[in-house]
């Protein structure tokens, strides 16, 4: 899902046809219900958290704010 995200930002980045919007909003849903985060941002950085390899106490994909 992670990768599927990706490079459905960089499609959407590229020519932001509707049909990639869709699928990303698709995908974010499903990363946002899978992980239980109310964002993309934060999903994505819980499921690559979930990783196998991903070390628990890694924040370094945080951002701050």
């Amino acid at each position: 899902m992670i990768e599927h995200s990706e490079t459905l930002r960089a499609l959407h980045a590229e020519n932001g046809s509707p049909v990639a919007r869709r699928r990303m909003d698709d995908v974010a849903y499903t990363l946002c219900v899978s992980t239980g985060s109310r964002d993309i941002d934060a999903a994505l950085i819980a499921a690559r958290h979930q990783l196998p390899g991903a070390r628990p106490q890694d924040d370094s994909l945080m951002t701050a704010d």
